[in-house]
């Protein structure tokens, strides 16, 4: 009976693996870019939903605007970490796949689903203590009550959100991303239509503000992973139909989450430094911390595309490890990295040229614009280290890579990115931007260890990721 992950090896490299093995052909470029395309649309169009969720409870009142801002970052500091652990099934779903094994795919989403369910059990009862826990941290008195019961009407939709990503995880994993597109563009427009209903109170409906848009969240959550069923149950329902006795068994789970957690981790770990750095900007005043979420924006929206990039990056080399080709993991995982550093050094050239006119595009205060414009600039620097670690991570998780990378992340994103930021920003009195070029340095310093982890994982063997108790386990 085996207890190690790592069981199939695949083709062992000979020698020193030198640079020129990551050097992608053509070929490698158009069959990362083919993935990564719709992948990349799939973020936009989930990012999507919170900004139109935000400009619509905009019209309603400011207090409204800052309970779903409020409420929306306390439920993903709750549900991010379960987020992340299911993207363990990158991994394990890709390799099997690459391996030619069905069972194994069914067996490994079952047992995402059943992740999922406990998952939801743990954030559900975070959520709950919204209110509490908001006053706790001093927030605007005027703004938490609605805040809480911002949160807490995003509950219902927990395990949609989770079983989503199972799903979602599950079909990018064997190269099926057509029906996850086709899913977020109905869901948002379902969730327009619910907002229009449930904030505004139209079709006879009671206008909620704040709250009616957490229930749309949450309707819109649900019809979301329905509707993913339904569209692509002819791929799905061999993984679903009949339910394996395996995938109850609890050593296998017990080995998924050895690889999920510590990615949900690495996942808390960046989404809280960069939330710190918003505290830290709430400490320099109002402009401040406008000034820093103008420039997010955008940081963010760009990022949907390396983000989309890492994803499937980590595809293509979990399916080459899969089918043993060692030689096809590294040249995907050098098209990850050149694609997205190149797409992100492209990203910077407006960061760096015409600032002030891409703050002009989210906000009309000429304070807020002129702050915001020096921080762009700054952007531009962390969008290449941005793109490069996520896609590193995504490469190394294909791999099965996860815990090494998790250290990583905490020491470049805490133990340098967040004390440059307050050396920066408060001894050294460089304010708001001294807090940006100490995510700049915390990004950079990620980057350069994930590279270096990569050299050092991908030059030695590359084996399959197994999580059964032996490969001929029953059904």
């Amino acid at each position: 009976m085996t207890t190690s992950l790592h069981t199939v090896d695949a083709a062992a490299p000979a020698g020193t693996v030198t640079l020129v093995a990551y050097l992608p052909s053509a070929l490698d470029v158009g069959r990362l870019a083919r993935l990564a395309a719709p992948v990349a649309m799939v973020q936009i169009g989930l990012m999507s939903m919170g900004v139109v969720d935000t400009v619509m409870v905009g019209r309603v009142s400011p207090t409204d605007l800052a309970a779903v801002a409020l409420g929306h970052l306390y439920f993903f500091f709750v549900a991010i970490f379960g987020m992340g652990v299911l993207f363990m099934l990158d991994p394990v779903v890709s390799q099997a796949h690459g391996a030619d094994d069905p069972e194994a795919v069914a067996r490994s989403m079952q047992r995402g689903l059943i992740l999922a369910a406990g998952l939801t059990a743990a954030a559900m009862a975070s959520l709950v203590p919204a209110g509490p826990v908001l006053t706790l941290a001093r927030q605007p008195a005027e703004v938490v009550p609605t805040a809480a019961a911002y949160t807490l009407g995003l509950i219902p939709g927990v395990f949609p959100f989770y079983g989503f990503i199972v799903l979602r995880q599950t079909l990018q994993a064997m190269g099926n991303v057509r029906p996850i597109l086709v899913t977020v563009i109905a869901a948002n427009l379902v969730n327009v239509l619910l907002d229009w209903m449930l904030i505004f109170g139209h079709l006879g409906l009671e206008a909620r503000g704040a709250v009616g848009s957490a229930w749309a969240t949450s309707l819109s959550r649900w019809f979301m992973m329905l509707a993913l069923v339904t569209v692509a149950w002819p791929l799905l329902r061999p993984t679903l139909v009949p339910l394996r006795r395996a995938a109850l068994a609890p050593a296998p789970l017990a080995r998924m989450l050895r690889v999920g957690v510590p990615i949900g981790v690495q996942t808390w770990l960046e989404f809280g430094v960069f939330a710190t750095a918003g505290l830290l900007m709430g400490l320099m005043g109002a402009i401040a911390v406008a000034s820093h979420q103008v420039a997010l924006q955008f940081a963010s929206l760009t990022f949907m595309v390396p983000l989309g990039i890492a994803q499937a990056t980590s595809v293509l080399v979990g399916q080459a490890v899969g089918r043993a080709d060692p030689h096809a993991a590294r040249r995907a995982a050098g098209a990850g990295l050149l694609t997205g550093a190149a797409f992100m050094a492209l990203a910077a050239v407006p960061l760096l040229t015409m600032p002030e006119a891409l703050a002009r595009m989210f906000s009309d205060d000429t304070e807020v614009v002129a702050a915001a414009a020096l921080l762009m600039p700054i952007a531009g620097v962390f969008q290449v280290f941005d793109g490069l670690q996520v896609v590193a991570a995504g490469a190394l998780r294909g791999i099965g890579d996860t815990r090494v990378p998790m250290i990583m992340a905490l020491v470049g994103f805490w133990f340098v990115g967040l004390p440059t930021c307050i050396g920066l920003g408060f001894a050294l009195d460089a304010g708001p931007r001294g807090i940006w070029w100490g995510l700049a340095t915390g990004l950079g310093a990620v980057a350069v260890l994930l590279l270096a982890r990569i050299r050092r994982r991908f030059g030695r063997a590359l084996r399959r990721l197994v999580v059964e108790d032996e490969p001929g386990e029953a059904r």
